[in-house]
């Protein structure tokens, strides 16, 4: 790594360099040892790990250090889940399983200094339930019902996609509490709960089946169904229908956490591949003196350092309060996209080998191919690319009135 990689062309300070440099050292030690052994479909993140986690802070980086956390900044969190990404994205995303969310930015100031102290703990981690098995990037659609019926709210409906509801020991559930009254205002009227529970339980009203996956492994994903799911009054997370508008603020920072995961993921399949041809063998010489291979390692070093100062630019925008939604989506856009490239380059350096369970490579690649999804696909990211260039197109003005005459129509039939 040269000199000015090191410094990040002026974004890395001394201190931003000790961070990632700790983080480094913790995945290589920690991290990647683990997800090498227990990474499939039944493997499970230790809890011995998520409490060495918990002692290096990382459950606490953008949290006050009122409340015991780093005071941190999107840059410092992306900066370390880029390095815990090399090593199991996993591991990099349930960071985000802390952090607060909308405890740290919707709750009063009573509940988070109860609640708080706890995630820096690691002791209060959650889980968020947002997609439905017909809702994936039309959040807006939602059909999951919460009515308020005394001092309770009742919820009904299913959720899916949410990763991690059986360990976490509260879900962020989203539900739609009254109609929205303007087509190019359909998130108007969902709101968010608060659902505390035990850790690997579901509590009385809510099921989960796991939901069969590739890759993402260490933790399960669920499709849960909610039938008269009764919870206290209080439990409604800021004010009632505006939680879309909340959770909107909050996509910049989503969607540059999965830049870093995705950067993480191909700078693993890079270190891999490259460790790989240098010892690799054929015809005589190690693959790494062949051009074909050597142009391959240039241009996937070359796309990653890309998408790494894109990333710290959109960081820095973030922790600065200007707004740059559209340089959010351009960062997850083309990291996620660079890695699925990398990684599947990787494996193309190593041949047969690298479809194989003895190399960590096609973890990497399983795992950069989901980042394309989540968070906001590939499409949804240049949709709003293009939206903030071109202005909306026709077309999408009409999918949203039809969207919300749908959305009402529904409504109607159910009142």
């Amino acid at each position: 790594m040269t000199n000015k990689q090191a410094n990040g062309y002026g974004y890395m300070t001394e201190e931003r360099i000790m961070i990632r440099d700790a983080a480094r050292e913790f995945t290589m030690k920690e991290v990647l040892p683990v997800a090498n052994q227990l990474d499939g479909p039944d493997g499970e993140i230790p809890m011995e790990l998520r409490q060495k986690m918990a002692d290096m802070g990382y459950f606490g980086i953008t949290i006050p250090e009122e409340y015991g956390g780093m005071g941190m900044g999107t840059f410092e969190y992306c900066l370390i889940c880029e390095q815990l990404s090399r090593g199991w994205m996993s591991v990099a995303s349930m960071v985000a399983r802390a952090q607060g969310g909308f405890i740290k930015n919707s709750m009063p100031e009573e509940m988070r200094r109860k609640y708080l102290p706890m995630v820096v703990r690691g002791e209060f981690m959650n889980a968020s339930a947002l997609s439905e098995p017909d809702t994936g990037s039309d959040l807006a659609s939602m059909s999951c019902r919460a009515e308020l019926v005394g001092d309770e709210w009742v919820l009904n409906g299913a959720k899916y996609w949410c990763t991690f509801a059986d360990g976490a020991d509260y879900i962020n559930i989203f539900a739609r509490t009254s109609k929205p009254t303007d087509p190019k205002r359909r998130g108007e009227g969902i709101s968010c709960f608060l659902v505390e529970k035990k850790r690997g339980e579901f509590p009385p009203g809510m099921v989960g089946n796991p939901i069969p996956k590739i890759g993402y492994f260490g933790w399960k994903t669920f499709e849960l169904a909610l039938t008269d799911l009764r919870l206290p009054k209080e439990n409604l997370i800021g004010e009632p229908g505006k939680a879309f508008l909340i959770m909107a603020k909050g996509l910049e920072t989503a969607r540059a956490h999965t830049a870093a995961r995705a950067i993480g993921l191909a700078q693993g399949a890079l270190e891999d591949a490259t460790a790989y041809a240098k010892d690799r063998k054929q015809f005589g010489m190690p693959i790494a003196e062949y051009q074909a291979i050597r142009f391959k390692i240039a241009t996937m070093a070359t796309e990653i350092e890309a998408a790494r100062q894109l990333m710290y630019y959109v960081c820095n925008e973030i922790d600065s309060g200007r707004r740059c939604d559209k340089e959010a989506s351009m960062v997850k856009y083309f990291a996620t996209e660079m890695a699925e490239r990398v990684t599947s380059e990787a494996m193309q350096i190593l041949g047969g080998a690298g479809y194989t369970k003895l190399f960590a490579v096609e973890r990497y690649w399983r795992d950069a191919r989901l980042t394309k999804i989540f968070e906001g696909t590939s499409e949804i990211q240049q949709r709003i690319i293009a939206n903030h260039l071109l202005g909306k197109s026709v077309v999408e003005e009409m999918i949203a009135d039809r969207a919300f005459q749908s959305t009402v129509g529904a409504r109607k039939e159910t009142a």
